[in-house]
């Protein structure tokens, strides 16, 4: 897979069964964006918005106030990982089904030190139910003050209020036709526990 610069959001998703990812229709990512922007009340309560977003991809924007510092003044960590955090449930919800978090490692690489912070996912690799994605934190200054790497599980069920419902039912029922690498039909899926996605799964 080439490298693409950063910050340029992918034109498909990869899929494991070798299809092409169902291309979802530019008001869908803008319904994307505002259902989750409208739902998410930690977001909002951080001044969180969401700038950009685009298939498997996704940009948010927080302001870097005292409230969003630590006991030092730099960019708090729970901060940073907030951030990061809503941009990757955008990124990944762009998929057409309610996305939610499996796992996110990070590793914060300078301190934030001027604001607004900047946080840009980008999906990396995408299979029939699990996707991950790379999220880079940057400050007022354009410095790398974080990157992450996070891993999505697809439910079976569309994004609420998206337009292309009916596209998104087609994709999963290729993706689970016989002969098709389908986490649920190895058997390892189970519940998440920890919903990233259920900002847009209530």
């Amino acid at each position: 897979m080439s490298a693409m610069p950063f910050g340029t959001p992918p034109a498909t998703s990869p899929a494991d069964s070798g299809q092409p990812a169902a291309p979802l229709a530019d008001e869908d990512m803008e319904h994307v964006r505002r259902f989750i922007a409208e739902r998410d009340m930690f977001a909002k309560h951080l001044g969180i918005e969401i700038a950009e977003a685009a298939r498997g991809y996704a940009r948010a924007v927080m302001p870097l106030d005292a409230h969003h510092r630590n006991g030092v003044g730099m960019a708090h960590g729970g901060a940073i990982f907030a951030v990061a955090d809503l941009a990757f449930a955008v990124a990944c919800n762009t998929r057409g089904k309610v996305s939610v978090n499996l796992n996110t490692a990070i590793s914060f690489l300078a301190p934030g030190r001027r604001g607004p912070l900047t946080a840009e996912a980008r999906e990396i690799s995408a299979a029939s139910r699990v996707a991950t994605y790379e999220i880079r934190v940057t400050d007022g200054e354009g410095t790398l003050i974080a990157i992450c790497q996070a891993t999505a599980y697809s439910k079976n069920q569309p994004v609420p209020g998206l337009a292309a419902e009916g596209v998104a039912e087609s994709a999963a029922s290729a993706a689970n036709a016989p002969g098709s690498a389908s986490l649920a039909a190895a058997g390892s899926a189970s519940a998440p526990a920890s919903p990233l996605g259920a900002r847009s799964a209530d």
